[in-house]
């Protein structure tokens, strides 16, 4: 089933393909990718939201009978039941003829707490869904069970969409590194591709939290001139000069790679290989020389041999 939506999701969401290695020697390229942890975490936390959501409706389904049944119970009664006949109360119309400056007025405190009810148990939550449930028309119920049952649809829909875009994630970051730069793409909904040169990279660091370091996960940061005020959340670049190998397991590896490479490419000082004069340098640099065949290198080997025999035979003359 995953292939499936794997196939509808990239067709839907028109995810490209891999991306095109960047600037560099292409014996130099290396790709590397986030950690099998690094997908576990995230369908951990996919399935937690699951849970959650999944007890969100068993909590409402149940509340939602009990309320109907409740409120089906007290419309009979009150339509079996005859009104009682109207009486007189004496006292109270005595207390309406007295004028309002007599009484008190009630307090700001007494006015609030008969505004505001508060909710101190399970019986007062319901009988307050109860009564509200009392002022609707009759065919308020059927219309609410269509809107629920069409929740339980959706959220049955949703989850093998939600765990291919999840896994998606994971299967679609790309760390990819030259002799000359690295790129970065990540994302499924939102697909973000970075690419940096090694003619401005200042500063690679490696961080790992708590739940990293027990998972062996790690996040390598290249940082290049002006990115100070920027940061990443979640794997997601928020900063044009900071760039994130996020959820790896080799972070140590990929950091002493880059070093290695960016001191090679400042020792070679070529510049930036966008730039036009790193073109015009390299368009003066004379090509090497084509290979050598088999042949050519037989006959050489076989005049070395000859040299070396003729070099033996002059000393022994001697």
């Amino acid at each position: 089933m995953y292939p499936a939506c794997r196939a509808f999701v990239l067709h839907w969401l028109k995810v490209p393909p891999e991306p095109h290695p960047p600037a560099g020697a292409p014996a130099s390229l290396r790709v590397f990718r986030a950690g099998k942890n690094f997908l576990k975490l995230r369908l951990l936390a996919w399935a937690v939201a699951q849970l959650i959501a999944f007890g969100g409706i068993i909590f409402w389904t149940v509340i939602l009978v009990d309320v109907e049944h409740t409120v089906r119970e007290q419309r009979v009664a009150r339509a079996s039941t005859p009104p009682p006949p109207t009486r007189i109360n004496f006292r109270e119309a005595l207390e309406s003829a007295v004028p309002p400056s007599a009484t008190p007025p009630p307090t700001t405190k007494a006015k609030a707490s008969k505004s505001r009810p508060r909710i101190n148990d399970w019986a007062t939550f319901k009988g307050m869904l109860v009564n509200l449930a009392l002022q609707l028309p009759a065919w308020m119920f059927p219309l609410i069970w269509v809107v629920k049952v069409a929740g339980i649809l959706a959220y049955l829909a949703q989850i093998p969409l939600t765990y291919a875009i999840r896994r998606l994630d994971y299967e679609m970051r790309w760390y990819i590194v030259t002799d000359r730069s690295l790129r970065l793409r990540s994302g499924v909904w939102q697909v973000q591709e970075l690419t940096m040169s090694f003619a401005n990279l200042q500063q690679v660091t490696v961080s790992q939290g708590p739940l990293q370091r027990l998972l062996g996960l790690s996040d390598l940061r290249v940082q290049t001139a002006g990115g100070g005020g920027g940061d990443s959340h979640e794997g997601k670049q928020t900063s044009l000069h900071l760039a994130e190998f996020h959820g790896v397991e080799n972070a140590a590896e990929i950091r002493d790679l880059i070093l290695d490479r960016l001191r090679l490419f400042r020792a070679a000082g070529l510049g930036d290989p966008d730039d036009a004069a790193y073109h015009v340098t390299v368009a003066a640099v004379p090509p090497l020389p084509p290979p050598a065949s088999s042949a050519t290198l037989a006959a050489a080997h076989e005049l070395l041999v000859e040299a070396r025999a003729l070099r033996r035979a002059l000393s022994a003359s001697r």
